[in-house]
């Protein structure tokens, strides 16, 4: 049996950081991981035909100096490739730039009128409520601001800023499609974000809440919606991750091996998956029969499987209250070049109903070296949505993306394809369901006082906060906190994702 004061489980972006922390604290740890490898959903992987792989869209961008930091020590300078992100939505066979809503001028003047007509319902004269101070029930207008616009972010881009949301016009919203009616009107509502947001979530948006909007979603202000349509201009960089970099060889997985290699090998066991843990005795138990007996337990498990490894921690009904989606890659390898119409395209939304994706990224333009043949050849790689709302055709799948590939113009010539790959997540995405505070936070508490702590994309549970920078910063940030004996004030991201999502975070 291995005795350890720190035991973590997964080697993805959050057991990484978490095991970074406590090395450079000098504190005895140990990291169990059931991969082979490390990275977990940030992995990457080389088809039979030699095209480099993401689990999905992947790219970095950062909202922390210490992350921004261990990326740089990770690759080194030669080993990232920095990116203006271009962003587009495919529309009744017309390239919009992204976001919908702030290039309205590209539409044909019929949905634009329709979009404008909501928008300026959506905006009028009617007096906007003002609830006041943020109580966690509803949207509070955001203060020192205008409309559609928030404080500079640590990018210089445009986010929410500390625990402020976006404001909304007459009663409350209680989900997040009543959230899109009241914000954007129809128009824009039933052409682009609802059927949008329902192939990425595969839920119905009156299913979800509205408070992870934060810095994810762009508000329009009325002024510059009609200077865009007199003058238009295109609006591109809105964002976050307006630039952004990307490895130079190997794909995200790259980073995420680096930063494992940094870490004594002999603390860090791949392959293995956990079969038993005893949150009393402070025993866990993998497939191979490794014992590991800990003081801290730091998982990065998806919340409902450790609910049911640890029973009689949490109520094991909340484990079928979590609501997530899987997520399908299918890669699609080509000879040749990208078509011009492509160039400089990082990845496309699709909003209609004949494309079985709701994003495509030319994956060959993050990285030449994404595919085996520079120059001579080029990816795209599409993401698909599943749910017991939206079930897919897994039979038909790539064959139904290579259609709607071809009909949107993004192949213009089948017979380049080189061939094609499909991989399944079962969890591609945690889904911001009504009630899931109410339903995740005390589970976190539950597993706090036995002292096991549920960190990451899924172990938290709060898509907010899931990204690659904010993972890796809730393992970081919850290893300082056991090492200083301190409380939730020590893990910002978690317990404050509008603060650390709207200010640079040392």
């Amino acid at each position: 049996m291995i005795r350890t004061r720190l035991l973590i489980i997964g080697g993805g972006p959050t057991g990484l950081g978490a095991a970074t922390r406590a090395g450079e604290h000098g504190m005895d740890w140990q990291l169990l991981e059931a991969a082979d490898t490390p990275g977990g959903l940030a992995s990457s992987f080389v088809d039979e035909h030699g095209f480099t792989w993401d689990l999905g869209g992947h790219v970095q961008f950062s909202h922390y100096k210490t992350f921004d930091r261990h990326m740089d020590l990770a690759l080194g300078p030669d080993g990232w490739i920095e990116h203006q992100r271009e962003s587009w939505i495919r529309f009744k066979n017309r390239w919009v730039p992204y976001p919908f809503q702030l290039n309205l001028h590209r539409l044909d003047p019929a949905d634009r009128d329709r979009c404008l007509a909501g928008l300026q319902a959506a905006n009028g004269d009617r007096p906007r409520q003002n609830p006041g101070k943020k109580t966690g029930t509803g949207p509070v207008k955001l203060q020192g601001v205008k409309r559609g616009q928030a404080p500079k972010n640590m990018s210089g881009q445009t986010g929410t800023g500390p625990e402020k949301y976006v404001g909304s016009i007459g009663d409350r919203p209680r989900n997040f499609g009543e959230w899109v009616l009241s914000v954007f009107g129809e128009g824009i509502a039933e052409l682009f974000m609802n059927p949008y947001n329902f192939k990425v979530w595969a839920c119905p948006l009156e299913r979800m809440d509205h408070h992870w909007i934060g810095e994810r979603v762009a508000v329009p202000e009325m002024a510059q919606v009609m200077r865009s349509i007199r003058s238009g201009e295109d609006h591109k960089s809105w964002g976050p991750n307006a630039t952004f970099r990307f490895p130079r060889h190997g794909g995200t997985g790259a980073v995420w091996k680096a930063v494992a290699a940094k870490l004594p090998a002999e603390r860090c066991h791949y392959g293995d998956p956990v079969v038993r843990i005893d949150p009393v005795e402070k025993i866990v138990e993998t497939r191979s029969g490794l014992r590991v007996r800990y003081q801290e337990l730091l998982s990065t498990l998806p919340l409902d499987d450790l609910i049911r490894l640890c029973p009689g921690v949490a109520p094991s009904e909340t484990a079928g209250q979590l609501v997530s989606s899987a997520t399908h890659i299918v890669g699609v390898g080509l000879w040749g070049q990208a078509p011009s119409e492509l160039s400089g395209k990082c990845w496309m939304y699709f909003p209609e109903a004949h494309s079985p994706y709701y994003r495509v990224t030319q994956f060959s333009h993050y990285s030449p070296n994404n595919v085996p043949r520079p120059g001579e050849q080029w990816s795209l790689m599409a993401e698909i949505s599943e749910s017991p709302h939206k079930p897919v055709e897994k039979e038909t799948l790539v064959a139904d993306t290579l259609r709607a590939l071809t009909e949107d113009g993004l192949i213009p010539d089948t017979g380049a394809v080189i061939g094609t790959t499909h991989r399944r997540l079962p969890k591609g995405y945690p889904t911001p369901f009504l009630g899931r505070d109410q339903v995740v936070d005390p589970v976190l508490r539950a597993f706090e006082k036995k002292d096991i702590y549920s960190r990451g994309r899924f172990g938290a549970w709060k898509y907010e906060v899931s990204n690659q920078d904010h993972s890796f910063a809730q393992g970081y940030e919850c290893v300082e906190r056991l090492h200083q004996g301190g409380g939730k004030e020590c893990e910002p991201t978690l317990h404050r994702p509008a603060w650390v999502n709207g200010r640079v975070n040392e």
